[in-house]
């Protein structure tokens, strides 16, 4: 069974991006170069920042196509995410709301990926 393990965003200066994650994820990066920087964490996902002007780079597109997203325990730790996030200056898209699946709020990256912070999905 193959397991994902690695998820890329498509960016302008993966170095500068860099910076803007560095304070949502609270660590530094494991790799860092011009064109590409990579985050590891304890569940063994691996999150790639992937400059648009590398060499051999080909995509048909770049931006909010998908969304990184954080499942948190509660609904209190959404609104403290949303909280630290406004500080550190993050963009919030789509402000606190109730969603089918329960709280969550989007916030944007530098380059406009989306961002969501939701708590796990509640049962019916």
């Amino acid at each position: 069974m193959l397991i994902p393990n690695l998820f890329l965003f498509y960016v302008q200066n993966p170095l500068e991006s860099a910076l803007f994650y560095e304070k949502i994820f609270s660590r530094k990066p494991v790799a860092s170069f011009p064109t590409y920087v990579a985050f590891t964490f304890e569940n063994g996902l691996t999150f790639g920042l992937w400059s648009r002007q590398a060499k051999n780079f080909v995509s048909g597109g770049y931006g909010h196509r998908s969304e990184l997203s954080f499942m948190v325990k509660n609904e209190q730790a959404v609104h403290e995410l949303r909280k630290q996030w406004r500080e550190f200056g993050v963009a919030i898209e789509q402000e606190l709301h109730e969603a089918v699946f329960g709280l969550t709020f989007v916030a944007l990256d530098p380059d406009g990926h989306r961002i969501r912070v939701c708590i796990p999905d509640k049962q019916v």
